[in-house]
């Protein structure tokens, strides 16, 4: 019997976040928005950087 080390991490990390998620809801929110944000902010930064090669 093989251990599936990528299966064992996956669900630890699952584990993790709904540990969080419930002990810190607050903070977890506040994660997500950071979260999206970022992404928020990269996806400007590429639709500018396209725009001003088009121009």
């Amino acid at each position: 019997m093989t251990v599936n080390i990528k299966k064992i991490l996956t669900w630890a990390g699952v584990a993790f976040v709904l540990y969080f998620l419930f002990t810190a809801p607050v903070q977890a929110g506040g994660v997500v928005t950071g979260i999206t944000d970022g992404l928020k902010g990269a996806a400007e930064a590429v639709i500018t950087f396209m725009q001003n090669l088009i121009q």
